[in-house]
């Protein structure tokens, strides 16, 4: 059982006055709070120590030891017990408060791209000491949200699908190398839009979409219409492999490949033919132009011909669709911007420590991003998405009753 160590005000003064012992000020720290628990327990209980009384409503109990952090250094509290119910001062309370706070702002922090070591800085402002490791072990609470976040099963239809990678250096077996973080961007069936999937992978190969669909489809992804994506050959393939849709490809990207095959004096003329196709009232007024484009570019332009004819297919899926979503389709711009936003946040960081690191800080801003488009206007109108999905209700029938013609 702990014992209390009592002084009064006059050998505080007495004892500071006279110089004895070193740590005059956490002594007078231990009296001071001391003083202010008898006080705390007596108002609690209804009676001083050793009064008696009608009114008190319990006994004291000893005391219990417990350790107590502050500035003047570490200091030993007797915290008084009783036998009916409990007491905890009042003073350690806003302690407690203040510690789930600073865990709030390093994980704030840490989400807003601000690197470990400027936490540190900004936690030591508030006058306190947190090492670099204590701050990833903090941010490594995040990791509980992240992992469900990432995990969650997709319930309903995605009738369109986004995917792009943006290249982040991560330390790996001693050494920096470049990794790609790939992101996957739906429309559900409600009409909002959201990110469904986030991973890391050693590069863009045709074995890693593979997986990563793999991965989506394992979750519940389903009824997806349109694959939207950068021009890249092995996600090409992973798609008609794993989810067997069209695949439209981004006219943006297209265009600036295009523009980079021009002399600058070439690129106003490339720009001026290209750029009517991708906004015609319909894909036959769309394939029309094309193939007058085509037609005046064969002896100017070859390259570029021959590769605008080779994309055709892929560069007009979008006009497969409704027209009403035809804008939000043709490109990969909307999950650009979002990826920007990744990298704003990534870009102080610099160099990750390894891929969980990475994870971590992009599926948080991932996920506040995702709050926010659940809680916002819809992507596209119900109405608009119902031709979509009775396209697809039509299209499962049409499978089924081939296959069961097959089996008979």
């Amino acid at each position: 059982m702990a014992e209390t160590k009592r002084m009064t005000a006059e050998q505080v003064v007495g004892y500071l006055l006279e110089g004895e012992g070193l740590d005059f000020l956490r002594e007078s720290l231990t009296w001071v709070c001391q003083q202010l628990m008898e006080a705390e327990v007596s108002e609690l209980i209804g009676a001083e120590r050793g009064v008696r009384s009608e009114e008190r409503l319990a006994h004291r109990n000893g005391y219990r030891s417990r350790p107590w952090q502050t500035r003047a250094g570490e200091i030993e509290l007797a915290i008084p017990k009783i036998r009916r119910g409990s007491y905890f001062p009042s003073f350690l309370e806003p302690r407690r408060r203040s510690e789930q706070a600073l865990v709030s702002v390093v994980q704030e922090a840490y989400v807003a791209g601000v690197s470990t070591r400027k936490v540190d800085q900004v936690v030591e402002s508030l006058g306190l000491r947190v090492s670099k490791s204590e701050v990833s072990r903090i941010c490594a609470g995040l990791d509980e949200q992240v992992d469900a976040f990432r995990n969650r099963p997709l319930e309903g239809r995605y009738p369109y699908l986004w995917l792009d990678a943006k290249v982040e250096k991560v330390r790996d077996g001693g050494r920096v190398v470049r990794k790609a973080l790939v992101l996957a961007y739906g429309v559900h069936e409600s009409g909002y839009r959201e990110v469904i999937a986030l991973d890391v992978g050693e590069a863009e190969t045709e074995a890693f979409w593979r997986s990563f669909l793999r991965s989506l489809v394992e979750r519940g992804l389903s009824g997806v219409q349109l694959v939207i994506s950068d021009a890249h050959a092995g996600l090409k393939k992973a798609i008609g492999q794993v989810l067997g849709c069209p695949w439209q490809r981004c006219t943006v990207h297209c265009l600036r490949e295009a523009l980079g095959h021009a002399r600058r004096e070439q690129q106003p003329m490339l720009a001026a033919l290209i750029r009517p196709i991708f906004n015609a009232d319909s894909g036959a007024a769309a394939r029309e132009l094309f193939g007058e484009a085509l037609e005046r570019l064969r002896k100017p332009l070859p390259k570029i011909a021959a590769l605008l004819e080779e994309a055709e297919e892929d560069l007009l899926a979008f006009y497969g669709s409704p027209a009403d979503h035809w804008t939000k389709l043709r490109s990969t711009n909307p999950l650009e911007r979002f990826n920007r936003e990744v990298g704003r946040r990534t870009d102080v960081v610099g160099i990750f420590p390894n891929d969980r690191a990475l994870i971590r800080l992009a599926a948080s801003v991932v996920i506040e991003q995702n709050d926010e488009w659940l809680v916002g206007r819809r992507y596209l109108s119900a109405h608009s998405l119902e031709t979509v999905l009775d396209q697809e209700e039509k299209a499962d029938n049409d499978r089924e009753e081939a296959r069961e013609l097959t089996t008979a």
